[in-house]
């Protein structure tokens, strides 16, 4: 059974939110932190219980980023290392 509603093509709220009765309300409270942004990133459940805090993914992140680091300032790795196979993983490097 559906309900009976009327769209509000004006955009206006419903009359029974009334926010002129609300004390301690200030405006724009937040409007800097928002400004400023966040980086919120959703992670896949597996990888969630690889690491159960933000700290521990910042520091597995740290760590990649340090390694990369490294790897550049060390001129990178041989062109045949960087190459991937035809199913897209990447060579191990043979002795």
């Amino acid at each position: 059974m559906k309900k009976n509603t009327k769209q509000r093509r004006n955009g206006d709220m419903r009359p029974e939110y009334d926010f002129s009765s609300m004390k301690g309300g200030i405006r724009g409270k937040y409007y800097e932190r928002y400004r400023k942004g966040s980086n919120v990133v959703l992670l896949d459940p597996d990888i969630a219980k690889a690491f159960p805090t933000e700290g521990a993914v910042n520091e597995a992140l740290r760590g990649i980023l340090s390694a990369t680091h490294s790897v550049r300032r060390t001129g990178g790795l041989s062109g045949r290392a960087m190459r991937t196979t035809s199913k897209g993983r990447k060579r191990t490097s043979r002795s």
